[in-house]
């Protein structure tokens, strides 16, 4: 039997949907490799997500949640803790599913030391 993960209730569902979504259209467009280098111009890993909402990266590339009226980590900071791992969660998964060659690209970003 597969793996299949348990479906935990939002408690604040549009906050999480409104910084899901700007993490899917930088993950899904040329915008990619410009987070990717604002992430080494910064020394920062791919996977120090709250570093990176600490640094407003995904406002700087992404402009539609520029323009909302809360930042993204108001956004992220509103959520509720499970929330908030959820968020992580998803995140993480989506590094993970970037193209190969492009990984290989921006390598110094995915490395652990």
């Amino acid at each position: 039997m597969p793996y299949e993960q348990a479906q935990i209730a939002l408690h604040k569902a549009e906050d999480f949907e409104q910084l899901r979504s700007a993490i899917e259209r930088i993950f899904g467009s040329t915008s990619l490799e410009t987070f990717y280098r604002r992430l080494a111009n910064k020394a920062l890993n791919v996977r120090e997500f709250e570093r990176i909402v600490d640094a407003g990266l995904f406002e700087q590339v992404d402009d539609d949640l520029a323009r909302l009226a809360k930042s993204g980590k108001q956004l992220y900071q509103s959520l509720a803790l499970s929330d908030q791992a959820l968020m992580r969660e998803f995140y993480l998964e989506r590094i993970e599913k970037v193209d190969p060659k492009l990984r290989l690209k921006y390598q110094k970003v995915y490395r652990y030391y």
